[in-house]
């Protein structure tokens, strides 16, 4: 019963994802823009200790809940955290209203081919398994598109689709992220390439199954309509990829069906200094900007 009410709202109500996944490769960034130097910890532990406090701080604002948030995706050592007492994913929907999502790969390959794959997850299912056993509804996992390359982001496609296979065995809810780097030479070459590849994928899929993408804004307006209205598709989420938190609410505007899950551009303008009024208040900004980009569309 509570797979169909979350799956029931990640599918249709209005509202965005939050994303709280950086991993360790993007966490001292994040740290530093939060105004924790990396001079102040000096193991991954103490690193990844003070991250969760900052995502803790960002759980607990009045301003997250399931009113505009409909799901959070998580790092896997936020997910085994706790909140209050409370596991995380638990925390999250029973007190917040929002359904937990939990970030899988393990990072990226070397670039070949203009693309970066996956890295192996030799550990998935263990990590899959103890995620369904937290009450966690859907993955997500990333890969990077450079180029405009056909037979690289075939290859993306395929390891993307090939691992939702094994996630959905798991009863899980797979978030495919094939993101297009906004610095790409051609970054509309490469999303067109992108549209053909995932439509292929999608239409292969058999009859019971789903899944919802993680897409870059696109440089052409409403390019992935075909995946929105895929019968295979249950939503597409947009990333913002580096842009400005305004730059990027302002392209998912233009973008019909499509809704934010934002990262960087959520957490914009936080900093551990602020007095909890002040970090509530800009964060309750921030998300009623992504949450109007996500539903009033122009």
């Amino acid at each position: 019963m509570t797979n169909e009410r979350m799956a029931a709202q990640i599918s249709t109500k209005d509202g965005f994802i939050a994303a709280l996944d950086q991993s360790g490769g993007s966490t001292p960034g994040a740290l530093r823009l939060y105004g924790i130097p990396d001079s102040a910890y000096s193991s991954d532990a103490e690193m990844f200790a003070l991250m969760h406090a900052f995502r803790v701080r960002i759980m607990t604002a009045p301003a997250f809940s399931g009113e505009k948030i409909i799901g959070t995706i998580l790092f896997e050592g936020t997910m085994d955290g706790q909140v209050q007492g409370e596991a995380v994913p638990t925390f999250l929907w029973n007190k917040r209203g929002v359904v937990p999502f939990v970030k899988v790969d393990k990072g990226l390959q070397a670039e070949n081919d203009g693309v970066s794959l996956m890295r192996p997850m030799p550990d998935l299912d263990a990590l899959l398994a103890r995620a369904a056993k937290l009450g966690v509804f859907g993955t997500k996992m990333r890969s990077v598109i450079n180029l405009p390359s056909k037979a690289g982001i075939s290859a993306i496609v395929a390891q993307q689709f090939e691992v939702a296979t094994q996630i959905d065995r798991h009863g899980l809810m797979p978030i495919l992220e094939p993101e297009v780097s906004i610095k790409s030479p051609d970054k509309a070459g490469a999303e067109a390439i992108l549209l053909a590849e995932l439509k292929r994928g999608l239409d292969a899929l058999p009859r019971n199954r789903q899944v919802m993408l993680k897409l870059t804004i696109p440089d052409v307006s409403d390019l992935y309509a075909p995946l929105i209205n895929h019968e295979r598709v249950a939503r597409v989420v947009a990333l913002s990829g580096g842009y400005t938190r305004a730059e990027a609410c302002q392209r998912l505007a233009k973008n019909h069906g499509m809704i934010a899950s934002f990262s960087r551009a959520l957490a914009e303008g936080l900093t551990r200094s602020m007095s909890d009024d002040a970090f509530n208040a800009t964060l309750a900004g921030a998300i009623h900007d992504i949450y109007l980009a996500s539903t009033q569309k122009h």
